[in-house]
């Protein structure tokens, strides 16, 4: 495996606090004890925290005070709205395109999210998550399209973390992707389409239920 840099190392670390509350919305992040918690010097910090500025994690106010974002239901509300457009056209567009490898790659997802869930590995079911909705958006051949899907992922994973507290979630998350896989094997574009719809929807039920 390739090695890292030390910016995307301080970014990963971070960015896996903030996803997961561990640093919660709305905390301070300081450079310099950002920079000591986790044994980084402070320009991989600071070039970390630019990025996530990016992506809409953190906010830099003046005199370059950084902020988790908070969270924002009404952004939710828009995040699903264009999930459910562009994640159920992804999945028709895969039932038709997928190769025999890719379906494999989804049938080995699920499996592994699978033993995640039977051992409460939260952290790693969010990683395949994010790696099944990929190998959906990689099957779609669009790569328009695969780039909008990225954002959205980027921009729900904290929702993600919120919904996996729901009682069941977890174990719902792996049914609904190998109904997915299934209707994408299958070459059934309706079906995958009203499954992914699905899955989103019970997401958004989730997070709002949890946020009650």
């Amino acid at each position: 495996m390739p090695v890292l840099s030390l910016q995307e190392q301080a970014y990963r670390a971070i960015r896996g606090r903030i996803v997961t509350c561990r640093f919660p919305p709305g905390s301070s992040l300081v450079e310099a004890q950002v920079a000591e918690l986790l044994g980084f010097g402070r320009t991989p910090v600071r070039q970390a925290f630019d990025r996530l500025r990016q992506e809409g994690l953190v906010i830099v106010h003046p005199r370059k005070r950084v902020e988790v974002r908070r969270i924002d239901p009404a952004e939710l509300l828009d995040i699903i709205e264009a999930r459910l457009i562009n994640e159920g056209h992804a999945a028709r567009l895969a039932a038709a395109r997928a190769t025999p490898a890719e379906i494999a790659a989804l049938e080995d997802n699920i499996l592994r999210a699978g033993s995640a869930t039977a051992v409460e590995e939260t952290e790693q079911l969010m990683l395949l998550e994010q790696e099944f909705h990929g190998l959906i958006a990689g099957a779609a051949r669009n790569a328009v399209l695969a780039d909008i899907l990225r954002n959205l992922r980027d921009r729900a994973i904290r929702f993600w973390f919120i919904a996996a507290g729901q009682s069941g979630h977890r174990q719902s998350v792996v049914a609904q992707h190998a109904a997915i896989a299934e209707a994408v094997a299958r070459r059934d574009g309706d079906g995958a389409e009203a499954a992914m719809r699905r899955h989103i929807e019970d997401f958004r039920s989730s997070v709002l239920q949890q946020g009650q």
